[in-house]
């Protein structure tokens, strides 16, 4: 099965060479936000970034009252990740099952507050939607009691450069090819979805119908699907 799916990588690659190599970074697409709190937030940068419907990805800090929180003086402040979405692709419901079925640690048992289950609100609709969510999940659970705690969001303090898209990161050649600055690992959308598809996020079906809207290189392509191959079907990790 492997030995054919690569095969196929090079008739998908070829595919690629008359479109033109210009990474996907910025999109124009009206968007709403989510944010959650899930455990470490590399992992859920990774599954939310190769989502269908998601534009952008960024980790930071929020939920607290700390002023100006660092990785190594967070406060009382918890890891999220902040969510630019389109309405119109994917529903706030959605996501949030994502959220209750890819959390680390932390739903059902209590750790400190970096690392807590939380989902921080940006309207009153996602409040209701948030909480009747958690309602219902509950249900599913039982006996275990989730403890996620919802709460309006407030400022939201970007993580350092070295946390933003850490897994596309670790293959440097190609994040420098496709121009990856600073300002780029908060607010690119191919970067974004890089991101998720290298650990397998996505998976090969879903790379294929979108690969060609990336403004990849055929190399770039075909380094990303062999990724995707190998570790589809693997699981979030930090």
């Amino acid at each position: 099965m492997v030995a054919t799916e690569r095969l196929n990588t090079q008739e998908k690659v070829e595919e690629l060479e008359k479109v033109r190599h210009e990474p996907l970074h910025q999109v124009d697409i009206p968007f709403e936000k989510a944010t959650f709190g899930m455990g470490c937030f590399w992992g859920c940068d990774s599954l939310f970034g190769a989502t269908r419907g998601v534009l952008r990805t960024r980790v930071g800090y929020a939920g607290g009252t700390t002023e100006s929180p660092v990785y190594k003086k967070m406060g009382d402040h918890t890891e999220v990740i902040e969510i630019d979405y389109d309405p119109k692709k994917i529903s706030y419901s959605d996501l949030l099952e994502l959220f209750w079925n890819n959390h680390e640690y932390g739903l059902t048992t209590r750790i400190k507050r970096q690392y807590m289950s939380l989902i921080l609100y940006h309207s009153e609709e996602q409040r209701k939607i948030a909480e009747d969510s958690r309602a219902e999940e509950q249900i599913k659970r039982a006996p275990e009691q989730i403890i996620t705690e919802i709460a309006a969001a407030g400022a939201f303090y970007p993580a350092e450069n070295y946390h933003q898209k850490y897994r596309l990161q670790g293959h440097s050649d190609l994040a420098k090819g496709i121009g990856l600055t600073s300002d780029l690992l908060h607010s690119s959308h191919v970067a974004a979805r890089l991101n998720g598809y290298l650990i397998g996020v996505g998976g090969l079906e879903q790379f294929d119908e979108e690969v060609s809207l990336l403004g990849l290189s055929k190399e770039q392509a075909q380094y990303v699907r062999d990724y995707v191959i190998d570790n589809e079907g693997g699981g979030i990790f930090c």
